[in-house]
């Protein structure tokens, strides 16, 4: 071994064993390759610092380890701007209300029922009688399997069915005081009928059946007293119309303005506007009717024939809007396409009808 080698200065950072003597004097490899290689960055023990030593730039590294020990945020830790929206969704219009029903099929099954209506009502009176006995069984029957389905509640339908058209009989015939002979009547034959079953639930079948008697076909014979006047077709005509004005004054106006909600723990899609639109409507229609349809009648008297029409016809969907969410259930039935069942459509006109009834006999007496 040559002596002098003792004298080469080691590699840096490197010595040999102490039992092996120094280390080569010369470098392993060519110089001119010394020369092309970068040396390799020290990755610290972190693991933010491998994406920027993938970069080498071990100056990165060294500074965001130094954040690290310094408690400084880190790169991933200062709060980032929120991603700009994509221009597709930027420019995308906002969708547009939709109805929450058939349209089509509403409206090509109201211009039958009208023309079903219209047609009995100047034809013959004795038929139009009968589509008012026949809508109010249906709507019994509707409201009673509701009930029996939903709250097990099993209100007798024989006596209400036979009494509810005894009672629009004998409205068309004898007027308020058969109405009222009528109902009570029927109800007790509610109260009789159902002592032929057990009596647990007796009460709250029997409370259900007077509720129904009351609430269809006793509302329903006011329809018949103003039928029975000579200008009884002329009556209903503006009552049915009228209430189908205000429906429609609130829907449009409602779907299309309304942002305020009128009672949105009984009926959610009602808003003021709608309110608003449907007195507006009602009484405009009213002017018109009570001035050129009805006899002896003045534009000022449908002006407020047609707000209590309005006032009337919404407390009558709110009224059955809270029986149905008691219920839980959307509609009363479905034999109405776009419109549920008949309950669905007599919501709005039963309350109304009294209300009519009794201003139209104050404006131009009972005929």
């Amino acid at each position: 071994m040559n002596d002098s080698s003792w004298g080469a200065p080691p590699r840096a950072g490197y010595w040999g064993p102490p039992d092996q003597g120094p280390a080569p004097a010369g470098p392993a490899y060519d110089e001119h390759d010394a020369q092309q290689t970068r040396p390799m960055p020290i990755v610290p023990d972190f693991p933010d610092a491998g994406r920027d030593a993938e970069d080498g730039d071990d100056r990165n590294d060294r500074d965001l380890g130094a954040a690290r020990r310094s408690g400084s945020p880190s790169r991933d830790e200062i709060p980032q701007e929120p991603m700009p929206t994509p221009p597709s969704a930027a420019s995308e219009p906002p969708q547009k209300k939709r109805a929450g029903r058939d349209l089509r099929a509403a409206i090509g099954v109201g211009v039958g029922l009208g023309a079903v209506i219209v047609a009995s009502l100047f034809i013959v009176k004795a038929v139009f009688v009968g589509v008012i006995a026949v809508a109010v069984v249906v709507g019994l029957w509707e409201l009673t399997s509701r009930l029996e389905e939903r709250r097990q509640i099993k209100a007798p339908l024989v006596p209400l069915g036979v009494g509810g058209a005894a009672m629009i009989v004998a409205g068309y015939v004898r007027g308020a005081e058969g109405a009222w002979v009528a109902m009570a009547l029927t109800a007790l034959a509610v109260l009789v009928w159902r002592m032929t079953e057990p009596p647990e639930g007796y009460l709250k079948d029997v409370t259900a059946g007077v509720f129904a008697a009351f609430y269809v076909p006793f509302l329903a014979t006011f329809v018949a007293m103003m039928l029975a006047a000579d200008d009884g077709p002329q009556r209903v005509l503006t009552f049915l119309v009228l209430t189908v004005v205000s429906d429609t004054g609130a829907y449009a106006v409602g779907w299309r303005f309304g942002k305020h909600k009128l009672a949105p723990r009984i009926s959610p899609g009602k808003t003021r506007e709608g309110l608003l639109g449907a007195v507006a409507f009602a009484m405009v229609a009213g002017a018109l009717l009570m001035e050129f349809v009805i006899d002896d009648g003045t534009w000022w008297q449908g002006l407020l024939l047609g707000f209590a029409v309005a006032a009337s016809a919404t407390l009558g969907d709110l009224g059955e809007s809270m029986i149905k969410r008691d219920l839980g259930i959307k509609d009363m039935g479905t034999l109405l396409p776009g419109h549920g069942g008949i309950m669905d459509r007599l919501d709005s006109l039963l309350p109304t009808a009294p209300v009519v009834w009794l201003l139209m006999v104050i404006f131009v007496g009972s005929g």
